[in-house]
């Protein structure tokens, strides 16, 4: 018994260890685990990396916009094709960081609403539209979002969703066929507008007719625009700039999937507002509200 008393702590120190702890002072076990994790740089993840070469194509693209239109939507494709291979990676090197996800998410929204501002000046007509799909794109996805982190805690990730709270979203989000595709698309018939833009013809009459019937010929667009960059000059250098038979056809292609992504769109903004309301009653019933007024006093004030 003395013996088995002596030898234990002989035991303990050949193994480096007294009194169960390291006699080096080095962490062992889930201690060296943790410490290896906080070494990692999520910064530089596979997916996090392709995130960021998402957003110097797409800065890239902006450069190009206003006079040069396939660098523009080359540059600007090549942006939303990686939103695909972020994913891969992710599950590939198993590197799914909820960084990454809203890195992903944040990309897609400044880059859509990037090319919708431009439609809205160039096509000042439509110029509403524009401004309603971009409300309903940032609406919807911050309503979801925030619903999810709210209701759904930390770990659930935003395109985990109950089919039983929304069949369509759970389609949209569980099938990475239909997310692709419908992202896809819906890109697609923005860059065909886009592309249309450059192939209409000029729609200001005073660029294509003199103001005065006595002087025939018009004068030069640098005697008519001061400035390069004015609303009326990027209307001219953009006219009749390339074919539209291939952009109508992506556009009317694409139309019925861009009306399906809003449909969606409309759909997530209402559930979450829903999840959200849900939520509010069960934090009120909680704390007791709405208070009851009863008694005489209540009466009284009746």
């Amino acid at each position: 018994m003395v013996q088995d008393v002596v030898e234990e702590p002989r035991l303990r120190q050949a193994n480096g260890h007294a009194n169960g702890r390291p006699l080096n002072g080095k962490p062992r076990g889930p201690e060296i685990q943790e410490s290896d994790e906080t070494d990692e740089n999520i910064f530089l993840f596979v997916p996090n990396l392709i995130g960021y070469s998402r957003i110097v194509l797409a800065l890239a693209s902006l450069y190009f916009m206003p006079l040069h239109p396939r660098r523009c939507s080359f540059l600007y494709s090549i942006s939303c094709l990686l939103d695909a291979a972020d994913g891969i990676a992710a599950r590939k090197y198993e590197q799914s960081t909820r960084f990454g996800a809203v890195l992903d998410m944040v990309t897609d929204r400044c880059t859509t609403t990037c090319l919708l501002v431009f439609l809205a000046t160039a096509k000042p007509a439509y110029s509403m539209i524009f401004q309603g799909l971009i409300s309903l794109d940032l609406a919807s996805h911050y309503m979801h979002m925030y619903a999810t982190l709210v209701m759904g805690g930390q770990t659930q990730s935003h395109k985990n969703v109950d089919a039983k709270r929304s069949y369509i979203m759970n389609l949209y989000y569980t099938n990475k066929a239909v997310l692709f595709i419908a992202c896809a698309l819906n890109e697609l018939f923005f860059i065909a507008l886009y592309l249309l833009c450059f192939s209409s013809p000029i729609i200001t009459p005073a660029l294509i007719q003199p103001q005065s019937p006595a002087n025939p010929i018009s004068p030069e667009p640098s005697l008519l625009f001061p400035s390069p960059f004015s609303a009326g000059a990027m209307e001219l250098a953009r006219a009749n700039k390339m074919d539209s038979t291939v952009p109508w056809v992506l556009t009317i292609a694409s139309a019925p999937v861009m009306l399906f992504k809003q449909w969606v769109n409309i759909i997530q903004l209402v559930k979450a507002s829903k999840w959200l309301a849900e939520g509010d009653r069960k934090d009120r019933k909680k704390l007791g509200l709405p208070r009851k007024r009863g008694g005489a006093k209540g009466k009284k004030a009746l």
